[in-house]
């Protein structure tokens, strides 16, 4: 079996998931695969990507799902349901128990700034952290034969040849909305830890007692659409716009 660090991490680097300004667009998914596969260890294989039985390795997945509030509707305008989008990849929980049964001590956890990762070279391909992971987070390389997972991509945020703003995460960078953050949990003043604060982050699945370091921030809470369509009643009344309004309203309604 192999060990976690004995004293707590420096630094618990990870990474923040905006899930109410997540829009599923894999963009972080792809760039992840993309880096990943001419990147740190051997490349990411997919088994017949042509055919109809396609599979592959995915560091990065996003799940969606249609969320119905206590009390809500599904069905109908005035329906109160929602889409989230759920990014995952693995979480390097500071107790992560796909180190601790690891055979080999390919599964390691690094004591300097809290990384989990696989030594591939020591990897003999049992399975037993993916099936230890509560989270479905590791992946098996069918082509290489090796377990693999996400490396919070180590050789882009300590590499000193690229500019600062490209030392992180190549699914933090190409995020098109900003969804996704990188930094370092241990510092309380660090960005993430204050957005952890301030909106309330939250770990996944608690229960499991992992104690994960990447976080989520909720969704925001919504007014139903029936509120909504109150307003825009409200702001159709233009009777009282004068001067330029008053023009423009005449233009916008013979339109």
């Amino acid at each position: 079996m192999t060990s976690l660090p004995t004293h707590p991490t420096p630094k618990k680097l990870g990474l923040v998931i905006d899930l109410d300004i997540c829009v599923g667009c894999h963009a972080c998914v792809v760039n992840c695969k993309e880096w990943n596969t001419g990147g740190y260890g051997a490349a990411l294989s997919d088994q017949h990507p042509y055919g109809a039985d396609v599979s592959g390795t995915w560091l990065n997945r996003i799940h969606t799902f249609e969320v119905t509030p206590e009390g809500g509707e599904i069905v109908g305008e005035a329906g109160e349901a929602r889409i989230v989008h759920f990014p995952k990849s693995c979480l390097h929980c500071e107790d992560a128990p796909c180190v601790t049964v690891c055979p080999t001590g390919a599964s390691y956890k690094r004591a300097e700034d809290g990384i989990v990762l696989v030594d591939e070279d020591k990897c003999i391909g049992c399975g037993l952290c993916a099936w230890a992971c509560p989270y479905g987070a590791r992946e098996m390389d069918l082509a290489a034969g090796v377990m693999k997972k996400c490396t919070l991509c180590i050789d882009r945020i300590y590499n000193e040849t690229f500019e600062e703003v490209d030392r992180v995460p190549a699914c933090v960078r190409t995020c098109p909305a900003n969804a996704r953050h990188f930094g370092d949990f241990a510092d309380p003043n660090s960005a993430v830890s204050v957005m952890v604060a301030e909106r309330g982050g939250m770990d996944l699945m608690p229960e499991q007692g992992t104690r994960p370091v990447n976080k989520y921030l909720p969704p925001r809470p919504r007014k139903p659409l029936s509120e909504s369509a109150a307003m825009f009643s409200v702001a159709e009344d233009t009777d009282g716009a004068k001067g330029f309004f008053a023009w423009l309203d005449g233009m916008l309604d013979r339109i």
